[in-house]
């Protein structure tokens, strides 16, 4: 017994101590998986949520410490008492666990070590024993060192986990063990191998057959039976290979740009997972940096699991000059303990990561596209001003009447007019707000708003002289002067413009007149445009002919007239 007894000791000692030191290292992700314990789904006990941080960290000090106290043999019967309770407790949460599949990782060693539901009872099914072993030759456990070490050794430890259990709290876990730790990369971890093993599925076919219900069981084939089909049962028999990185998705508008993000280059990510939740003074420092960052070239944006209503007014309240992009809450809390946080990826890689409490930390390099300069508020303004300039009109091919093809337009000229007001007062401040003031992305808001407006021949000249300085992408003053010039009732130069009308139910289009339309491809190419004519009518539903202001009157009128009818 007493050989016994040395052997759990040890055993049980080091294993208390290696579990609730590596959920020592990650309590914030204990607590997650505490609070899936107490939801209404597994064991209802939801009034326990809140305190699920604070109940996470007293668990894995206190395991810690148990372990300890047991190895040195300071107050065994305590100790012992106090493990017997414990892995009780355990026991019966991890089979109920596995019984009714409730939770599929205990969460025993945080992300270290996966452990499946049996598994993890096994696990405990095997420390009870041991701790039982414990339990009954308790008489056994001797003080290793003098009763005076041995309560500072358990001070210590208790002491030092709470030092540690502060530190990681308020900046991140020393130790990463999942698959969104530094100099992991995203696109590689969502991979799966051709050899990967694939999951197994029985599928329990029910039929009718000559009146009594007969049940054939098949891993996947439609079996051949003379009877009438009732209904099938499928039951996951050996599960598949699951990537490192699963359920990862950047959705804006019910689209999944994650591709794209994990292209980029020089990333910056604001990561809040519930902004109800979430440190909002911290958001005063995440603007500092990441207009810090917009700045010295990078793209920044934000992830939440969070809604618009919850979005906008921190945006508006902080001035935040980046877009939220929804990711799954689970997801958000693997890749950082940090309700905000900030992750740097380069092309996927994840180059950095930093609590809110070290944000100003943000190592970031001045890249050659950054504008030091930039007026990052009137980007935010002029972002705003762009979004309202499409926000009716990319309703209008949705109106089913005229009646609502008109409240769409109502709407759209009235922020038309306000928008072309607003950035009449912005032009005369600040002359065109182009590339070096408000960044590569705004600098076509203004021109939207002149394009859609009556003010075009009042600013021609000076989106011309945007274009030519830089600040402007040519192409677009291109397209503003064919619109002027074919408002003009002139010939156009760039081939921008065409036009569409309804005859008899039948759509039809022409190109507005082109001077020089042999050369027109040239002139294109030359501005910055990658189509040639013939395809970028195509694009717009029309057949290129070249056609002289003549016929493109006549052709006009009959659309007036069309139109009248």
């Amino acid at each position: 017994m007493k050989i016994l007894v040395g052997i759990s000791r040890v055993f049980v000692g080091i294993l208390f101590i290696i579990s609730g030191f590596i959920k020592l290292n990650d309590p914030v992700g204990f607590s997650f998986k505490l609070e899936e314990y107490f939801s209404p789904a597994v064991l209802n006990l939801t009034f326990l949520e809140p305190l699920a941080l604070a109940i996470a960290i007293f668990v894995v000090i206190f395991e810690v410490v148990l372990g300890v106290m047991l190895l040195v043999g300071f107050k065994p019967k305590f100790t012992v008492w106090s493990l017997l309770l414990m892995i009780v407790f355990f026991t019966f949460l991890t089979f109920y666990s596995a019984y009714f599949n409730k939770v599929t990782d205990c969460g025993c060693f945080g992300d270290a070590v996966k452990l499946t539901p049996w598994e993890s009872f096994t696990k405990d099914v095997i420390l009870l024993v041991l701790i039982l072993i414990l339990f009954f030759g308790r008489k056994h456990i001797k003080p290793l060192i003098s009763n005076k070490v041995a309560v500072y050794s358990s001070l210590i430890s208790l002491v030092a986990c709470v030092i540690f259990a502060n530190h990681v709290l308020n900046h991140l876990p020393s130790i990463d063990f999942r698959a969104y730790k530094i100099g992991s990369n995203i696109k590689e971890g969502m991979s799966i191998p051709e050899d990967a093993p694939k999951a197994i599925y029985e599928y329990a076919w029910k039929f009718n057959v000559n009146g009594e219900e007969q049940i054939i069981k098949t891993f996947g084939d439609y079996p051949t039976v003379d009877g009438e089909f009732i209904g099938v049962e499928t039951k996951e028999i050996q599960k598949g290979y699951e990537p490192p990185v699963h359920d990862f998705t950047i959705e804006r508008n019910d689209e999944d740009q994650a591709a794209a993000f994990l292209e980029e280059e020089n990333l910056i990510v604001v990561v809040a997972y519930d902004l109800f939740r979430s440190k909002k003074e911290a958001f005063a420092v995440i603007k500092k940096v990441t207009d810090d960052a917009i700045k010295k070239g990078y793209k920044v944006i934000g992830l939440s699991a969070s809604n618009e209503n919850e979005i906008d007014p921190l945006t508006k309240e902080y001035g935040l000059n980046f877009d939220f992009y929804f990711t799954d809450q689970t997801t958000l809390k693997t890749i950082i303990r940090s309700n905000p946080g900030l992750v740097e990826l380069n092309k996927g890689t994840v180059m950095q990561k930093l609590h809110y409490n070290d944000a100003e930390d943000l190592k970031l390099e001045t890249l050659p596209n950054a504008n030091l300069n930039m007026d990052l508020d009137l980007k935010r303004q002029l972002d705003s001003v762009l979004e309202l300039d499409q926000k009716y009109r990319a309703l209008l091919s949705t109106a089913q009447t005229k009646a609502e093809l008109d409240s769409l337009w109502g709407l759209q000229h009235a922020v038309d007019k306000s928008n072309t007001e607003f950035i009449e007062k912005i032009i005369k401040k600040h002359g065109y707000p182009g590339k070096s003031l408000v960044g590569e992305s705004t600098n076509k808001a203004a021109w939207y708003v002149i394009q859609h407006s009556d003010k075009i021949p009042d600013y021609l000249d000076l989106m011309k002289e945007a274009g030519k300085n830089g600040e402007l992408p040519f192409r677009n003053v291109a397209m503003m002067e064919d619109r002027y010039l074919m408002g003009e009732n002139k010939e156009q130069i760039y081939g921008t413009q065409g036009m569409t009308y309804y005859i008899d139910g039948e759509e039809v289009g022409f190109m507005w007149p082109i001077k020089d339309a042999e050369n027109v491809n040239q002139r294109r190419k030359e501005v910055g445009f990658t189509q040639d004519i013939e395809e970028y009518s195509l694009e717009l539903g029309i057949t290129y002919k070249p056609v002289t202001l003549e016929e493109a009157e006549k052709l006009r009128q009959r659309m007036i007239n069309s139109n009248k009818n």
